[in-house]
């Protein structure tokens, strides 16, 4: 043996000051997924870009700007919020799963361990980054549809005169549906990290993050089925506790009835009327069992051959 190695084996401070920082865990981890990470910003930023394409080529764009300038932001904001987070879920859901569950399907997470990096500090490390990533996100496409909507406006009118009719209202509209986009992003992410945690398999965990929502969304079908077979109010008020529809309907829940104006969100909605309140507590509640879901089994289990 060494002199140093001696060393190192009689002197524990020394190798505990070899272990990687927190934020270094997080650098590590983003460059394990920076490739992956810039192909779906890519993706995204095309299906976001075609989305926004198609709203401004619709026939009655032009005409509401020039009348109705106001319902015309209001129609932008809503669309566009609606498309990118249908767009940026899957993104997450995607993501996430090849964050955590990726260093379990191919063993590598032994040798992190190994390391000396604690099970739980793995996965808050890892789960801080993606939680920053999708804030990041958050910014560069409110910039982007910012830049885009400009754009727009100055092709269908030639000048940028419509900005001033935006009122304090759009911006506390605008605010609220953003928030309501923000909550859904940490859904997404909470509900991929748990899946990944628990099954401790990328084909696992990325099999039931993707099909949780269609579950959840083609669900309301099957209880408005049986509800009118039943005749039974049952089935219709358990939509109410669905994920899925709750998120999709989260902005309308959240907005007062006089700022709705109109736009119909994307995706089903539960079939009984529910509050924003209601819609809230429900969703934090399957946050905070998702959160469990992947802390508890991440600490009580040890990772094996």
């Amino acid at each position: 043996m060494s002199t140093q190695a001696a060393y190192m084996s009689t002197n524990p401070q020394h190798m505990t000051s070899t272990h990687a920082s927190f934020i270094g865990i997080m650098r590590g981890e983003f460059l394990k997924i920076a490739r992956l990470f810039c192909f779906l910003l890519l993706l995204l930023t095309v299906g976001f870009l075609l989305s926004f394409l198609l709203l401004y080529s619709s026939p009655g764009a032009a005409s509401d700007l020039h009348h109705t300038p106001l319902h015309f932001f209001y129609s932008m904001m809503e669309s566009n919020l609606a498309a990118f987070r249908i767009m940026v879920g899957i993104v997450l859901l995607i993501l996430t799963s090849y964050t955590i569950g990726r260093d379990y399907q191919y063993g590598t997470i032994r040798i992190l361990l190994a390391r000396g990096t604690g099970r739980i500090q793995l996965l808050l490390a890892k789960s801080a980054l993606l939680a920053l990533l999708a804030l990041a996100l958050v910014i560069l496409f409110s910039l982007l549809t910012a830049l885009l909507i400009c754009l727009a406006i100055i092709l269908l009118a030639g000048n940028l005169d419509a900005i001033s009719s935006l009122t304090p209202a759009f911006w506390s509209h605008t605010e609220i549906c953003l928030s309501a986009v923000m909550i859904s992003m940490g859904a997404t992410v909470l509900l991929a990290v748990a899946m990944n945690a628990f099954g401790r398999s990328l084909t696992i965990g990325l099999s039931a993050s993707l099909a949780w929502f269609a579950i959840d969304n083609m669900g309301v079908l099957l209880m408005g089925l049986l509800a009118r077979l039943t005749q039974s109010t049952l089935w219709a008020n358990a939509t109410s506790y669905f994920l899925g529809p709750l998120l999709n309907r989260l902005p309308e829940l959240l907005l007062p009835k006089q700022a709705q104006n109109g736009f119909d969100a994307i995706g089903p909605a539960p079939l009984v009327s529910t509050s924003g309140s209601h819609a809230l507590w429900v969703i934090f509640t399957y946050m905070l069992v998702f959160c469990i879901l992947a802390v508890v089994p991440t600490w009580k289990r040890d990772v094996k051959e």
